[in-house]
């Protein structure tokens, strides 16, 4: 049976966390093996229930940065900081220690904030991760982040009990249950393939609307002719950002970074940027890594009205009526060339593994002759740009003449990241 940690702030939910509790345990009656709930109480203040296995003594006591910090006078802000922090530490204590397979929560805007700071800190992905929030239904991109948190509205605030509460969290413990029990059957089930050493190797991909040919391509032909799981990222600022997370916890053996569009939208303030760690994490691992330019031609941003004034006279192109591109500048694309470089140069770990491919045909499907976004002098800068920036480092440059799209570019990339990893063809 699965282990679940239930967290929330006891002082002004405990009856909805008592009743969280006892639902969770009735959908476990008829289990072979006993269901374990590890409810940790990270609240303003100190409550006492029976069924509380972590209180907030022990929570603060424990887990705390050390230090005074009066709780009594110090503004709500910073007390949802310190127990975020005190909750991190102890979630992260027993994910060390004891087999977890999920994280369950319900709260409003503070508790919400806190319980979700603490999953995408700690929480691997994969492991089902719910919130039941009076928020919910609002911008929950600042929850979610580049996790796979889930969320569901409350419909009625979490304060007190009612038929329609009880109802929403009825169905969030038959979720978690649910979602627990499958967790935990799947980690056994992969545990036993990597025993057996059937386990495929994992490929990151990257991919844009404008590059999404290239993708299909390349996925078809990994899949088709080598042993390769592959993970496809739309990179629109939380894709870039969880492919990254996922290379972090070892989840990825492979990366082919097509697509790099999200380092024009940190540098130029587009509203898809995956911040300004992009490439890092494999880089840093060491992994098989070919970086290409994909959507270098474009800074996204959402309706034309809401493009940034000072960028109003620039070349535009409505996508669709929510999304707005600009074309990259020579002196923008002149940016992104050095801080792919400089990334390179400062975290290359190991540099036989990495490859940069720039296809000089057009680095989308709008950048190509012929199209919106053709401008070959700033292709041409970003290209030259990194070609000036690694040379001597060691890091293999494939200039082609073909165009991003291409499908025998496309399939030359499949092959050279497969050269890396050291693979063979499946005979077929």
């Amino acid at each position: 049976m699965p282990h679940i940690l239930l967290i929330g702030t006891l002082d002004t939910k405990l009856e909805e966390f008592v009743y969280l509790h006892s639902q969770l345990f009735k959908l476990s009656i008829d289990a072979p093996t006993p269901l374990q709930v590890t409810l940790i109480d990270c609240g303003r203040l100190p409550t006492q229930h029976e069924a509380i296995t972590i209180t907030w003594p022990q929570l603060v006591q424990k887990y705390g940065p050390g230090g005074d910090f009066n709780f009594g006078t110090s503004p709500r802000g910073d007390i949802i900081k310190h127990m975020i922090h005190c909750t991190t530490n102890c979630v992260k204590q027993i994910l060390q220690t004891t087999p977890v397979h999920g994280i369950l929560s319900a709260g409003g805007t503070g508790g919400t904030s806190l319980v979700s700071a603490v999953m995408r800190e700690v929480a691997p992905l994969g492991m089902p991760k719910l919130i039941v929030s009076t928020v919910a239904s609002g911008d929950t991109g600042p929850v979610v982040g580049e996790t796979d948190i889930t969320m569901m509205y409350s419909v009625v605030d979490i304060a007190g009990s009612n038929a329609m509460l009880r109802n929403v969290l009825g169905n969030t413990a038959g979720a978690m249950f649910g979602m627990s029990t499958a967790y935990e059957k799947r980690l056994l089930s992969e545990n036993q393939l990597e025993n057996k050493g059937q386990q495929k190797l994992r490929v990151g991909i990257t991919m844009f609307g404008v590059t999404t040919p290239c993708v299909d391509k390349i996925r078809e032909h990994l899949t088709k002719k080598y042993q390769v799981e592959v993970f496809v990222f739309h990179a629109t600022g939380h894709g870039g950002k969880a492919m990254e997370r996922m290379i972090v916890e070892g989840k990825l053996d492979a990366v082919l970074d097509v697509t790099t569009t999200e380092i024009c939208d940190h540098l130029m303030g587009g509203n898809m940027s995956a911040g300004p760690t992009r490439l890092e994490a494999a880089l840093k691992r060491g992994i098989p890594n070919i970086i290409s330019v994909g959507a270098t031609d474009m800074v996204n941003f959402g309706l034309k009205s809401m493009v940034p004034e000072k960028y109003q006279g620039r070349k535009l192109f409505e996508h669709n009526p929510t999304v707005t591109l600009m074309r990259t500048t020579e002196e923008e694309c002149r940016m992104v060339g050095d801080f792919m470089m400089e990334k390179i140069k400062e975290h290359a770990k190991v540099t036989e593994n990495v490859e940069v491919w720039i296809p000089r045909g057009g680095v989308s499907l709008i950048a190509v002759p012929g199209q919106v976004f053709e401008d070959d002098d700033a292709d041409w800068v970003l290209s030259e740009t990194i070609k000036a920036g690694l040379k001597g480092t060691g890091v293999r440059i494939v200039e082609d003449e073909r165009e991003i799209n291409d499908a025998s570019f496309a399939v030359a990339m499949a092959e050279s990241l497969m050269r890396l990893c050291g693979k063979e063809k499946l005979e077929i």
